[in-house]
């Protein structure tokens, strides 16, 4: 058998494949055959062929029937006997007669006949070329022909071509005319079928074959062949009625391809236009049809509306703005679809609803108004959505940032930039709902930049870095940061990282090392997708993509403008922020900082104008050393690699030992590079490091200390300039530090161990004639003071002075070779020169008055997050901006009053004979008003970047006063004024220190909570107040050796032994501590860093006074052999002495624990052993606070519904108090009295059923009488109970015995009172379960065999807790109640004997 040719063979194959064919004589599935007539028999086969011989390929394996489209009946195998089959039919022809498939019509495919083609063959010429063909000719030759234009030289003559065929009319179109009312005539004559026909064809003339023209055929045949077809399709339409008609029709339309159908009926429509047209031509009122006198024929979709096809004839034509010409290029054939974008504009519409609309912004990244009409001209309408409206919306700028065209993607990526820019400024305000940053990182618009950023355009590159820094550094951080340098411990600031956690990472925290917790979430981190990372934290998700790396390739490859150079280094610097991990990545990026420190801080450059440079290549820039700064401020280890590997000694030296106006540099730049340089070198000092530049820049710095009076001098002041001498001054302070350092000692643990960790090299003799040219400054600059507006512009200057004499005279004291005499004798003449007369001037007290109006604690709202915050992208900013009168203002007192305290504090400390003289500063009413708004009652600010960095310098105010406060107060006890005050503030800021600040709390635990001269109640009779307080208010005289005056007594001389208690307890992680210590005490050698930690909360929780006896529950808990703690007794006692003293003498200090935290508290004392709540002292404490906690003002506030701090369900601890008040407690009434304080009427019943349903033997040890009950007994019995369950709990426990009044009379009054207003209750809206309920309740109170439980039941009246029972009884019920029983016992019998 042969084989049939495969896809992919050659022609070489298919030749073999015929003359194998050949070989082997096979019949051939096609035959020649000369072309039959269609009704005229058989044809011969061994006829000869016609002259043409033209192949007649006839498909006799063409499937005769259709393609079955619905399942096909099935097919039988042999006729019917009824119906046989006539043997002298031929069977092709009874098919042919039957078949109606398009099959029918195509078995035969003739060839095309091309003996009619013209054939035109070059014409020859003389020449060796053909003459060259130009367009002028043409159009000269068809002048006269307007349809050329300015088409091609192919169009044009396709168009010639086609014009002489419709010069030559086809025979068949003989037209005549019809009268008009002879064919209304004849149309209202038609037969019912006729009607239908000439619904379905007759409304359009049909002059002949459409589709069948014979083109391919013989001259002489096409026509006649044509003719043949188009007479026997209308036979055949004539004999079937319209429903067989339109049947078929769909039938063909189901079997035909779409895309041949498509083209049949833009056949049909062509050859309509055509007739209309010649209609036209004819004249108005005459009409055209055929004369054969067949009915026409409608195309197949005659009957389909055509309202697309056909346009209105009343619709507007479309306006352009030009008309179009045909003798413009392309523009032979006018497309009027694809020229709409060419209109005008569609008017605005006006919004009249609220309805939200999308934002669209305009170049310049401005939010543009719904409204606002704008002018094309300005490329603000080049988008399809809402064409009318200017601007683009961030999701079409997103389209356009993934164009091909390099300036729409530059062009998008600025626009972002200039969005994101503006958003972060505020400017958008309360105009967007929602926030655009979250927005765009939700859609990927962090990776979209990390894609720029690998474009080849370089400025596809600058725009995407652009936009990276508008992302990443928020407005005005950099600024704040800088400005408050030369602050009070200004170069510590907090990481801008989140502070989000996982919850795992919490829960382990205690019990996983600190070291190993780091390289664990590290290895989890570096397996996590950067997608991941970047929605919790963008710059370690922005790490992960490997950004380094590419940033340091465009400043060292490309080279590029000094734009995007700033750009990369601002990014840079915003990432050395975030945290010491991304830091180390900085520095450790391979050639990165190389690269930096090489091509923009060299050490010889051109000279430079004062215009822009072209390149900021090897050119110094002052952003690099500040990138440099920032690294440093890290961790003393990458500042010493920086100082050590990168020879930033020498560049150092270079920027320091020329002044900035002999630079080749611009003004500005070079005295900002002097500043930084000044600043790294103070950062490096900070760590005990780059020392040994000193020496060898002792001439340049003295010689810049002498100009600084010049230069203050200088009308108007420079800022630029007046931040270098604070820089200056900043530098000289540290290394004066750096004198008095000494070399830390070996650790065990190695945190603060470091190789660089070696003596200072500065001698006390190198830095002790700096203090004569500083105060000559300081008292240049106080010379301003009574002038605000000079004094604003002075900014960090004096505060810069102060701080240089506060650390020069704490290295002086340190100084063990010299005399103390020396520097005692001139502090006090640093005292009475400068000191005492800055106090007595009116204008310092201006200052303290201001301290109220710019503090972030008494003015919250300037620390709100603001609008575009997110918790992933951490920044300074807040909603209350930067004004003048806050912290951070030009006309803020905090940095000057903050360094005067702390030189106020070393001169006290090292001269107790000035604490008189200066504890003056503690009596100024600004102060004193200042600290009384601080304890208000308001809710503190919440914790964001901005209120944390705010809160940390306020804090050092206040931490610094007050230790002045305690330092006179242990001096001079006698000027210890306003104590109480004092000690209220002290215990304020303990709760409210934040991480970093170790020491500070530290020192307040050690020196200031607990210290006597701060409690003046414990001197004017506080005790004996208290016991007078509780007689008046409880109305009963107990014990004058257990009242809580003789407690208050006893608590103020454990005062020593209550301070070691909390020291123990509220201890601080040692590391953190040791840090803390070595920044404050100015121990240089062992600060690790200048980053703080993570302010995630406070310090010390808000209940720390009650951490001793959490602590003691844990251990407790966690204690698998229950074995209480060693000295639990002597804990509990002191944290519980220490709790009374605040609940009587400094209320407002427990403000922030909720009244149902504090009882919680207390009921940890009881679940700690068995034995502990036994003990008298413990008693005693308890029962006092108790008291406290059941007055009315504080009753009121109890509220035990809502979550506590610190506890997960308070039900659950009742469910545990009640299981040990069970199992230990013995009937003690204290402990009784707990458990009864819960079961008040209006908490939760879940309280009340957890005893009368799981812990009814409690209640025989309920014996708390009535008389001892700390709350009135109103509060268990009103409102009336409504919860049926605990009721029949109440009913069942008195009717059991197991509520009596002999072993718990409170809870007997309670369960009395509720049942009895329970069964006669006369509620209308009762449901008539309850209604049953109360009458079956009744009806077994009046069966009850206990005369007495009966008689309390139904007699109850009133509560009434002096007498035995509790309440008071009716002599006899009321007549209501009276005929009420009776009417329910006497149903009750008669339902007896009915079924009986």
């Amino acid at each position: 058998m042969l084989s049939r040719p495969k896809p992919g063979e050659s022609e070489v194959d298919l030749l073999r494949f015929q003359s194998q064919f050949l070989a082997t004589g096979a019949v051939p599935a096609v035959q020649l055959v000369k072309k039959g007539n269609r009704g005229g028999g058989n044809t011969n086969l061994d006829q000869p062929l016609l002259q043409d011989r033209r192949d007649v390929v006839t498909l006799d394996n063409l499937p005769d029937s259709p393609p079955a489209l619905v399942p096909a009946p099935p097919k039988r195998a042999r006729p019917s006997l009824g119906c046989p089959l006539p043997e002298h039919e031929d069977p092709e022809e009874r098919l042919n007669r039957h078949d109606q498939h398009i099959t029918a019509v195509l078995t035969k495919i003739i060839e095309r006949d091309t003996s009619s083609v013209t054939v035109n063959l070059p014409v020859p010429s003389g020449v060796a070329f053909p003459p060259v063909f130009h367009r002028s000719q043409e159009r000269q030759v068809g002048k006269g022909n307007s349809t050329s234009g300015k088409r091609s030289i192919f169009a044009q003559e396709i168009a010639a071509k086609r014009a002489s065929e419709a010069r030559v009319p086809p025979v068949r179109e003989v037209v005549s005319t019809l009268d008009p009312p002879e064919r209304a005539a004849s149309c209202e004559a038609l037969t019912p079928r006729e009607q239908g026909g000439q619904l379905l064809w007759g409304s359009r003339g049909f002059q002949g074959p459409h589709l069948v023209t014979g083109k391919g055929l013989r001259s002489q045949d096409a026509e006649q062949e044509a003719q043949t077809i188009h007479e026997e399709n209308i036979a055949k339409l004539q004999t079937m009625a319209p429903e067989e008609i339109l049947q078929e029709q769909q039938r063909l339309l189901a079997q035909l391809d779409p895309n041949l159908v498509a083209f049949l009926r833009s056949h049909g429509r062509t050859h309509e236009q055509a007739g209309e047209k010649a209609t036209e031509e004819q004249g108005p009122g005459r009409h055209s049809a055929e004369v054969t006198g067949e009915e026409p024929v409608v195309p197949t979709s005659a009957s389909e509306p055509r309202q697309e096809d056909d346009p209105d004839p009343g619709a507007p034509a479309l306006a352009l703005p030009v008309t179009p010409h045909k003798e413009w290029v392309h523009m032979d054939t006018v497309e009027l679809e694809k020229l709409h974008w060419t209109q005008d504009l569609p008017p605005l519409r006006r919004q009249r609803t609220q309805e939200r609309m999308q934002a669209r912004f305009n170049l310049q990244g401005e939010l543009l108004a719904p409204d606002v009409d704008l002018p094309t001209h300005l490329g603000l309408h080049h988008h399809g959505e809402e064409a009318e409206r200017a601007g683009y919306s961030l999701q079409e700028l997103f389209h356009l940032t993934r164009s091909q065209v390099s300036q729409q993607r530059a062009l998008a990526l600025h626009v972002l930039a200039q969005v994101i820019g503006r958003a972060q400024a505020g400017e958008f305000g309360d105009r967007l709902v929602g926030s655009v940053l979250r927005l765009l990182l939700d859609a990927g618009f962090l990776f979209l930049l990390r894609f720029s950023l690998d474009d080849r355009v370089d400025g596809v590159i600058a725009a995407a870095v652009r936009a990276l820094r508008a992302l990443l550094v928020a407005p005005g951080d950099e600024e704040l940061l800088d400005g408050t340098f030369s602050w009070y411990h200004g170069a510590l600031v907090f990481p801008l990282m989140p502070s989000q956690e996982d919850k795992e990472d919490d829960e382990d925290e205690d019990e996983e090392p600190p070291v190993e917790k780091a390289k664990r979430k590290s290895s989890e981190e570096g397996n996590r997708p950067p997608s991941d990372l970047a929605r919790r934290d963008v710059i370690k998700g922005l790490l992960a993509t490997n950004l380094l790396p590419r940033l340091r390739y465009v400043l060292e490859v490309t080279c590029p403008a000094p734009s995007v150079v700033l750009d990369i280094l601002a990014v840079l610097i915003r990432l050395a922020r975030h945290s010491l991990e991304s830091a180390t990545r900085v520095l450790e990026c391979p050639r990165l900082i190389e690269t930096v420190v090489r091509e923009f801080l060299p050490t010889s450059w051109s000279p430079m104008g004062v215009g822009p440079a072209p390149s900021l290549h090897k050119v110094p820039c002052a952003i690099a050393m500040k990138l440099l700064r920032v690294l440093a401020s890290a961790g003393r280890n990458i500042a010493a690699r920086l100082l050590s590997s990168f020879d930033l000694r020498s560049r150092l030296c270079r920027f320091i030992a020329e002044a900035p106006q002999e630079m080749a540099l611009p003004p500005e730049e070079a005295e900002t590079l002097s500043t930084e340089a000044f600043r790294l070198w103070a950062v490096a000092a900070s760590y005990g490091q780059g020392a040994d530049l000193y020496r060898e820049l002792y001439p340049v710095l003295m010689r810049a200390l002498q100009a600084v009076p010049e230069e203050l001098s200088m009308q108007p002041p420079r800022p630029l300039s007046l931040q270098r001498i604070a820089s200056l001054l900043t530098l000289l302070a540290h290394l004066t530090l750096a004198a008095s350092s000494t070399a830390p000692e070996p650790s065990s643990d190695g945190a603060g161990a470091s190789v660089l960790a070696t003596p200072s090299s500065i001698t006390w003799t190198q830095v002790s004639g700096l203090q004569p040219l500083v105060e000559p400054c300081l008292r240049q600059t106080l010379k301003l003071l009574p002038r605000p507006e000079m004094w604003q512009v002075l900014g960090p200057v004096p505060t810069a002075c102060l701080l240089f004499l506060d650390a020069y005279y704490q290295a002086w004291s340190q100084q063990p070779s010299l005399c103390p005499g020396d520097w005692l004798q001139d502090t006090e003449r640093l005292s009475e020169s400068l000191l005492l007369p800055l106090l007595r001037t009116p204008t310092l007290g201006s200052l303290w008055d201001s301290l109220g109006s710019c503090s972030p604690l008494c003015n919250p709202q300037f620390c709100v997050r603001a609008p575009e915050a997110l918790p992933s992208l951490v920044s300074l900013g807040s909603t209350g901006g930067r004004p003048s009168l806050s912290l951070a203002g030009s006309a803020s007192p905090f940095p000057f009053l903050t360094a005067l305290l702390s030189l106020f504090n070393t001169l006290a400390r090292i001269h107790k004979g000035l604490c008189d003289q200066l504890a003056t500063v503690l009596a100024t009413p600004g102060l004193q008003n200042y600290f009384r708004q601080c304890l208000a009652p308001v809710a503190a600010p919440h914790l964001t970047p901005f209120s944390a960095w705010a809160l940390r310098h306020e804090y050092h105010l206040q931490y610094l006063a007050l230790i002045l406060a305690q330092r006179v107060a242990t001096a001079q006890p006698v000027l210890a004024i306003n104590a109480a005050l004092h000690h209220s503030m002290v215990l304020a800021l303990l709760s409210r220190l934040l991480p970093g600040s170790e020491h500070l709390a530290h020192e307040l635990l050690l020196s200031c909570v607990f210290r006597l001269e701060f409690l003046p109640e414990r001197a004017s009779g506080g005790p004996e107040a208290a016991d007078f307080s509780d007689r008046l208010s409880l109305g009963s005289s107990k014990d004058s050796g257990c009242g809580r005056g003789a407690l208050l007594a006893q608590a103020c001389q454990d005062f020593p032994s209550i301070r070691s208690c909390y020291l123990t307890h509220c201890s601080l992680a040692r590391a953190s501590l040791l840090a803390s210590q070595a920044l404050y005490r100015g121990e240089l050698q062992r600060v690790p860093g200048l980053l703080l930690p993570l302010p995630k909360e406070p310090l010390l929780p808000t209940d720390w006074p009650f951490l001793p006896l959490i602590h003691l529950y844990h251990q407790a808990s966690d204690t698998p052999s229950g074995l209480p703690p060693a000295d639990t007794v002597g804990t509990a006692l002191r944290a519980l002495q220490w709790v009374l003293v605040l609940e009587s003498w400094r209320p407002q200090a427990l403000w922030a624990v909720p009244p149902a935290a504090r009882l919680a508290r207390l009921m940890c004392v009881f679940l700690v052993d068995s034995e502990l709540f036994r003990e008298t002292p413990i008693q005693h404490l308890v029962a006092a606070l108790l008291a406290r906690l059941c007055q009315p003002q504080v009753l009121r506030d109890l509220k035990l519904d809502c979550p506590l701090p610190g506890l997960a369900s308070f039900p659950d601890l009742y469910a545990s108090f009640l299981e040990h008040f069970e199992a230990v407690s013995y009937g003690d009434h204290l402990f009784g009295a707990l458990v009864l304080l819960p079961l008040q009427r209006r908490f939760s019943v879940a309280l009340r059923l957890a005893l009368f349903g799981e812990h009814v033997g409690a209640l025989r040890a309920l014996g708390l009488p009535l008389t001892q009950l700390p709350v009135s007994l109103e509060c268990y019995t009103e409102p009336p109970e409504d919860n049926l369950a605990l009721l029949q709990l109440y009913f069942r426990a008195l009717v059991t015995g197991a509520l009596c009044p002999r072993w718990c009379p409170v809870l007997y009054a309670v369960a009395v009172a509720h049942v009895n207003s329970f069964i006669f209750s006369q509620d209308p809206r009762s449901t008539d379960e309850v209604k049953a309920a109360r009458r079956r309740l009744l009806q077994k109170t009046s069966l009850l065999a206990d005369e007495g439980l009966r008689q309390h039941l139904l007699h109850y009246k009133l509560p009434n807790s002096a007498l035995p029972e509790g309440f008071e009884l009716y002599p006899q019920l009321p007549p209501l109640r009276q005929q009420y029983l009776q009417r329910v016992t006497s149903g009750m019998l008669q339902n007896g004997v009915s079924e009986a």
